[in-house]
């Protein structure tokens, strides 16, 4: 019962971060910077950027010709926080309650790139010490919302004839063994809240696994 009712907040948490993220783009911040890079950095610079000696601390994300973000923290007790500067992305915090990453972006800011992300692109994650986590992208997941200013909206798999609710959204995206989950909006019909993005990457060693199965 105790889990249960962990779930569900976790759930109105994750529900009400989904609202949180489409509302700013109803009402969206003005004077907002371009991306802090003109030019995609090499992966050795980028990494020297965001070292700060916090082991522990995910600090950056970094995807060969595609993006190069600084990932800030959300604040205790506030799971709706996601950052309104561009080039930067916000780690979820509830997501690393189940030992996985959650990657959170405005899809008008740094979340933009997250569109351009796609299987089998490798996603290196740095750490204020410098080491680095390796993961390849294993899929990418694409929601419309059927009530997309309803924060308990359910959402309609564009791939499949599925849909789900946002509890059972929540533990598709962020359940399971160890894997990053970058998030973002989708605008669509004139609606910025039209659905939701959700690219899922696995271990690379995993992934490689499961290539050579294949094969």
């Amino acid at each position: 019962m105790a889990l249960k009712n962990q779930i569900t907040r976790f759930v109105l948490s994750f529900s009400l971060l989904l609202f949180t993220m489409t509302s700013l783009l109803l009402n969206p911040v003005s004077a907002l910077a371009m991306s802090n890079y003109a030019v995609m950095p090499t992966f050795t610079s980028f990494s020297k950027t965001v070292e700060n000696g916090e082991a522990n601390v995910l600090r950056g994300v970094y995807v060969s010709n595609v993006l190069a973000l600084p990932v800030v923290q959300q604040p205790s007790k506030n799971a709706g926080y996601v950052s309104k500067k561009d080039g930067v992305a916000t780690q979820f915090r509830m997501a690393s309650q189940f030992g996985n990453l959650g990657l959170l972006a405005h899809n008008h800011l740094a979340g933009k790139s997250f569109s351009e992300l796609a299987v089998g692109q490798e996603v290196r994650l740095v750490y204020g010490d410098g080491h680095v986590e390796y993961f390849v992208i294993k899929e990418v997941l694409k929601y419309q919302a059927l009530q997309p200013n309803n924060p308990y909206s359910s959402f309609h798999n564009l791939s499949a004839n599925e849909t789900l609710t946002a509890e059972q959204m929540f533990k598709r995206v962020y359940f399971g063994d160890r894997h990053v989950t970058f998030q973002t909006c989708i605008a669509a019909e004139g609606n910025p809240s039209w659905g939701r993005l959700f690219v899922i990457a696995i271990p690379k060693s995993d992934f490689s696994n499961i290539s050579q199965l294949q094969n």
